[in-house]
């Protein structure tokens, strides 16, 4: 394994040898002209995942040519073709691991596969000293969201999840606002957004289809439990099933929980508790689906007071169409959130209400004197979303524990514990879904009640069969190490 000094001297080598006469020349910036350069200062990216968001990560952290993509990975070349067109000089694999065992040129890696690699593969790059970018929600499940953010800090890497409205002017705006006390102490916020716009709540397909060409099946399955091959799970579609996805609340809830999340200085949940929407069969008696996610939901979580908010905060979080009804401080012919509704955030403060879209967009307070005060972003962001890859770049080139790596808006000791947050909300509804026979055809479900949570210790305390989805169990030969 190549240690991080020695990767992190690669460019200092390069840069040194012109000087000892070893005939590599260093040709300074103002030489080549403005905007040039050298390749030196030039990180290497490799790319696990390229199909869909991978490809725009992959883009940007590349941003036209400030980066080297020396490698894309891929289960299915098929859904990466576009990004190898793109770089057709970048070495292609199908398994991470022969990647990661076969180069040590690579300076850092991104992570866009489904949620149920994110963190094997991450763990593998972060024990290899390579830097990562992962993508939302940071893990599958609990236990492996406090995994990877103790690796980051063991092995001193530079660390991002993919929140990119995280980086974004709105949220800097909604933490000034707050900080100012213009809203004072919040004690509800409501959360919500229009997904899944994936199938959820559905039965467990059992035919087998023909595997699509070129898959490496195995692969994609990696950690979790074997199924076979159907198109209701790859590509896409994965997101609804618990065996890989983390449903509507896993998909968004780390863009949408953020804001309050970091506005209001959130640490671990105390409680959690949920309800989902009903499927019915034909004789609209309900179904039992426990391997997929519901189509609906209402998580209602609490948190302590903070530092920076001094009021105990119930957060509740609505998916599947459903979301709060319209405060009567927000006059009603105003949007709630996005433009249409579908999605956002609301923080009810003693003073007023702060309110915003996904991605932390079009941040506004409306004061209980009557007054609206809004945010016109009159400064375009210059780098795509936000600067938020090229951030994470940047501070790959300074090193663990430089400035620019403290001022990443989603390093993990950050992103860590919100995807706790956002994945408690799934234990909870994984445990509302239990089903325990007592006699023949008559059921009970233990799991429906307010669960109370040990953030340091993960552990539900008052409901031990909670605590199976905290850390899931791992296919033979995938463990996380």
């Amino acid at each position: 394994m190549e240690t991080n000094s020695k990767k992190n001297s690669r460019r200092t080598f390069i840069k040194t040898t012109a000087l000892t006469g070893l005939g590599i020349s260093i040709i300074p910036r103002h030489v080549m002209g403005k905007g040039f350069i050298p390749p030196s200062d030039k990180l290497n990216i490799a790319v696990i995942g390229g199909g869909g968001k991978g490809y725009s990560d992959a883009i940007n952290t590349w941003n036209n040519g400030a980066s080297n993509i020396v490698a894309i990975c891929d289960v299915d070349w098929n859904q990466s073709k576009a990004l190898m067109e793109k770089f057709p000089n970048a070495a292609r694999y199908k398994d991470f691991r022969k990647l990661l065992d076969g180069r040590n040129d690579i300076d850092a890696i991104t992570v866009s596969t489904p949620d149920h690699t994110h963190a094997v593969i991450a763990m593998a790059a972060i024990q290899s000293g390579k830097h990562v970018y992962v993508q939302k929600p940071l893990t599958h499940d609990i236990y492996e969201a406090r995994m990877l953010t103790e690796a980051a800090n063991k092995y001193q890497v530079v660390t991002q999840m993919g929140n990119q409205g995280a980086s974004g002017n709105g949220v800097k705006q909604m933490t000034k606002w707050f900080d100012e006390g213009m809203i004072g102490s919040v004690n509800q916020v409501h959360v919500w957004t229009n997904r899944p716009v994936w199938p959820q709540g559905i039965a467990t397909p059992t035919e087998k289809p023909a595997l699509l060409d070129g898959l490496d099946w195995d692969t994609w399955i990696g950690p979790s439990q074997w199924v076979d091959y159907h198109p209701l799970y790859h590509p896409f579609k994965w997101r609804g099933w618990w065996n890989f996805g983390t449903g509507a609340l896993g998909d968004m809830g780390c863009h949408l929980m953020d804001p309050p999340y970091r506005v209001l200085g959130l640490g671990y949940p105390t409680e959690v508790e949920s309800s989902v929407g009903a499927v019915f069969k034909k004789d609209w008696s309900p179904e039992y689906l426990p391997e997929s996610c519901p189509p609906s939901s209402r998580t209602q979580l609490k948190f302590s007071a903070s530092a920076k908010n001094k009021s105990e905060v119930t957060l509740t979080w609505s998916d599947g169409g459903l979301r709060p009804f319209h405060p009567d401080l927000i006059p009603a012919d105003h949007p709630i959130g996005d433009n249409d509704s579908t999605n956002g955030v609301i923080m009810i403060g003693e003073k007023g209400i702060m309110t915003c879209g996904t991605y932390g967009r079009a941040p506004k307070v409306y004061l209980n004197n009557g007054e609206l005060i809004t945010f016109t972003d009159d400064k375009k962001d210059i780098l795509p979303e936000h600067g938020h890859h090229s951030s994470w770049v940047e501070a790959c080139k300074e090193g663990f524990g430089k400035a620019k790596h403290k001022a990443l808006t989603s390093s993990f000791d950050y992103a860590g514990p919100l995807t706790e947050s956002v994945l408690m909300g799934n234990l909870a509804i994984r445990s509302y879904m239990l089903r325990q026979e007592t006699k023949p055809n008559q059921f009970q479900y233990p799991g429906r009640k307010k669960l109370l949570w040990d953030g340091i210790n993960m552990t539900v305390k008052n409901f031990d069969e909670a605590n199976q989805f905290v850390k899931r169990e791992y296919r033979e030969g995938w463990q996380l190490q």
